[in-house]
């Protein structure tokens, strides 16, 4: 009986051992996992998503090709070749370049001021970019006559029904039907918080359309902004190098 006992107690002191064995080894298995994943990934965590990789990306969208360094484009997903329905990327201004370890602050929205330019590629959906839609659509819309903006422009308030609450519209001198720039924009009292206060769009390539955004006090310089960006993209197309 005694002898039944303590065979008892040994298969259970055996079972209650083999389970804290496997549980140590679950955890040395675990441990060299997570050391495994730091070494590999935590470099990835530390970019928080950026690339400094500068590794030339062709994208196919409708019938043009882009050739992008994977560290301009915005999303992980995108890096990558082959089709795409759109782009989306981010630019150092007034370098127009990518993420770099010099430029981290700059992405990470922790520099004193806000530098960076977002852009979305996308096939193109109207007839017209921004400037050519000022008159047909925009100059019903807005409030006459604006008031001084800065480098030139007219600033406009949008008519309260117009949809575009909070919105002001930011014109050159027109030249002729059709102003050199015209880019919608958050009222100045919210556009300090947003890195990408204004907006614009323009047309290149055999049928692509570009929006661009940028902080609001970039305003005075959209002749050059406006220049770098349609020279941005005319040179990314695929066979412009």
């Amino acid at each position: 009986m005694q002898s039944t006992a303590q065979t008892g107690i040994s298969i259970t002191e055996s079972r209650f051992f083999t389970r804290v064995f496997y549980a140590f080894f679950g955890l040395a298995l675990l441990s060299a996992a997570i050391n495994l994943s730091g070494r590999y990934f935590g470099p990835l965590i530390a970019m928080g998503g950026h690339t400094d990789d500068m590794t030339i990306r062709e994208i196919v969208i409708g019938n043009d090709v882009l050739a992008i360094p994977s560290n301009m484009i915005r999303f992980p997903a995108q890096r990558r070749d082959g089709v795409a329905n759109r782009v989306d990327l981010y630019l150092k201004w007034p370098e127009m370049a990518g993420y770099s370890e010099k430029t981290r602050s700059d992405f990470n929205f922790t520099a004193p001021r806000r530098q960076l330019l977002f852009l979305s590629v996308e096939p193109r959906t109207m007839s017209r970019d921004m400037s050519g839609r000022y008159l047909p659509i925009y100059s019903a819309l807005i409030e006459q006559p604006g008031k001084a903006g800065p480098a030139g422009l007219t600033l406009h308030s949008f008519h309260p029904v117009s949809g575009y609450i909070g919105e002001e519209l930011a014109v050159s001198s027109a030249g002729g039907d059709q102003p050199d720039f015209v880019a919608r924009c958050l009222d100045e009292s919210v556009a300090r918080e947003m890195a990408g206060a204004c907006e614009r769009d323009i047309q290149f390539g055999n049928g692509l359309q570009l929006f661009y955004r940028f902080p609001r006090h970039l305003l005075g310089e959209w002749r050059a902004l406006d220049e770098a960006v349609q020279s941005f993209a005319t040179a990314h197309l695929a066979g412009a190098r």
